[in-house]
């Protein structure tokens, strides 16, 4: 089978960290073109406008969508009626309808929409599910707490309504707690907003599930020191941590499973896997704790941040 011919739009920093390298490593992908107001990729067609991008190279199949989630839909969309495969990074879109929307749109033109979950793919990940399964849950603990100044310098898109704030990393969170763990559901919530930013610097949120399973989860973009993505687990067989962003496995203090992080390569796994099966992979539980946060969380506002 010819490679999948793909166009990524909006060429920043994950682009080069993550899905270049990934895109590079996999035979069936053939990175064709590029859209992006300043970022290029040498040795690639470049544009300025997805518009452009796909009137000048009629024969891409699929495009990645890599610029915030605020401006991804009407990429998304464009794409999708120019008969595209889209890959959507997470978030897949600022709003539940608007992924909605593309879902229908993908499902009614026979294209493959993806809207993509990283943390999903990290190594551990699928060891923790295991684990649970076997055992009985008590309560969960997700602490994910980073310094906005080392992973997001000078992003101002993401303080904006729509950029989500400390949910950009947390949501990676919610994407592993939404796969590894019985569906739950929002009790309470308290968010942090600067006084000078329209999205949280901090969250605490409480969820249960229909069985009564307590789950917190705590958010922060004000971490210094040693960074913490971990979910600890109180079970009937011990206390189980997913450490390092999925990476490691523990349970009762004891390493049981670890291995190099390779998320970005198992998504574009996945995606030619859709691609080929003619299917969507369309998520949105993450999605959905978000919007369920901001809907019934109380606003706390504190200090001004500054860069």
């Amino acid at each position: 089978m010819s490679p999948i011919n793909l166009a990524i739009v909006g060429v920043g920093k994950i682009v080069r960290d993550q899905h270049l390298p990934s895109i590079v490593s996999n035979a069936d992908f053939k990175l064709v073109a590029t859209a992006s107001r300043h970022g290029t990729v040498e040795g690639i067609p470049a544009f300025t406008t997805i518009e452009a991008m796909l009137d000048a190279v009629p024969e891409i199949d699929a495009v990645s969508l890599c610029m915030p989630p605020q401006y991804r839909y009407e990429a998304a969309y464009k794409a999708l009626q120019a008969g595209k495969h889209v890959f959507l990074e997470k978030p897949p879109g600022a709003t539940l309808s608007e992924v909605a929307d593309l879902d229908a749109l993908a499902k009614a033109k026979g294209l493959s929409l993806f809207a993509s979950w990283h943390s999903r793919y990290a190594p551990a990940v699928e060891a923790a599910k295991t684990f649970l399964a076997g055992t009985t849950i008590n309560s969960v603990h997700v602490i994910w707490k980073e310094d906005v100044r080392h992973w997001h310098p000078n992003q101002d898109w993401i303080w904006q309504a729509g950029g989500l704030g400390v949910f950009d990393p947390g949501i990676n969170a919610l994407s592993i707690v939404t796969h590894i763990l019985p569906p739950l559901f929002l009790t309470g919530a308290v968010l942090e907003f600067p006084e000078n930013r329209d999205s949280p610097i901090a969250a605490d949120l409480h969820f249960k599930s229909g069985q009564g399973l307590p789950v917190r989860a705590e958010f922060d973009w004000r971490q210094t020191g040693k960074q913490s993505w971990d979910i600890v687990a109180e079970t009937a067989a011990g206390q189980m941590v997913l450490a390092e962003g999925g990476s490691k496995l523990s349970v009762n203090g004891t390493l049981t499973f670890s291995a190099p992080e390779a998320e970005y390569p198992s998504l574009y796994r996945r995606f030619a896997e859709i691609v080929k099966a003619g299917t969507s992979d369309v998520d949105v539980s993450p999605l959905r704790h978000v919007a369920d946060a901001f809907m019934l969380g109380k606003r706390k506002f504190v200090e001004a941040f500054h860069d």
